[in-house]
């Protein structure tokens, strides 16, 4: 009685990760060429980065997330985005990410506590903001842009 309770446990929970593996596998980052990004992540980036090419573009299809973009400027900056254009991610690990994109309250903040120290990475969570400098301190914002975390 114990081994077929045993066999019955083992089977089912080799069910359950075949299961996971293969919705796994539904997710696809495909490299795509420009011209195939949608309307409006090339007017994001168009207004966003005017003197900026899109060097590289790929789809990220998850299976339990909305279907994302990830575009590569000549500038080294990343920009994750989604089919309408809402932005999700922005990164310039070299540069930085420009001053002029980055929300306000999230700017002054940064300007009047860490004025020489760029930031390097803008992230939208669910709770509002993750911001990563480039002393490798990390700030959370909730969406009042009130500082809610630090991380280093």
């Amino acid at each position: 009685m114990k081994s077929a309770y045993l066999f019955a446990h083992k089977f089912v929970m080799a069910i359950v990760c075949a299961l996971f593996l293969s919705v796994a596998a539904f997710a696809d980052d495909t490299p795509i060429a420009v011209d195939q990004l949608p309307a409006a992540v090339k007017t994001f980036v168009a207004q966003k980065f005017p003197a900026q090419k899109i060097l590289f573009a790929e789809k990220d299809s998850g299976f339990f997330e909305k279907t994302k973009y990830e575009v590569r400027l000549d500038d080294g900056t990343k920009i994750e985005l989604f089919k309408d254009g809402t932005w999700n991610k922005v990164e310039n690990k070299q540069k930085g990410v420009p001053a002029s994109f980055i929300p306000k309250g999230i700017a002054d903040y940064v300007k009047a506590n860490y004025a020489t120290t760029p930031v390097i990475k803008v992230d939208k969570e669910k709770y509002g903001y993750d911001v990563e400098l480039a002393n490798d301190l990390e700030l959370k914002f909730n969406e009042q842009f009130q500082l809610i975390g630090m991380d280093d």
